[in-house]
């Protein structure tokens, strides 16, 4: 099966965005997990992202690249159904 090569060259672009993102969000989750998550200076208090969110991310941008790393794979679209129609007989 030939894969259209602008829907190809779309898949790819969308998965270098979602690389670009998890590098991202695991930078973010590794400065976390290193203390940076808050902290005080004499009144001033700062809290940066959420540990739980980050994760939540992480987990979702995970799944659509393994969803375009598969449209890529076998030209079918992240978002397509395999099975079309399915007939339930009784025989």
């Amino acid at each position: 099966m030939a894969c259209d090569p602008k829907q190809r060259d779309r898949w790819q672009k969308q998965l270098d965005v979602v690389l670009k993102r998890l590098d991202s969000y695991y930078k973010a989750e590794e400065a976390i997990l290193s203390g940076a998550q808050e902290y005080r200076i004499g009144t001033r208090f700062l809290k940066r992202g959420d540990l739980k969110y980050i994760k939540e991310e992480i987990k979702d941008l995970e799944n659509r690249k393994d969803e375009l790393e598969n449209a890529l794979e076998n030209c079918i679209g992240p978002n397509k159904r395999k099975t079309f129609r399915i007939i339930p007989r009784d025989l």
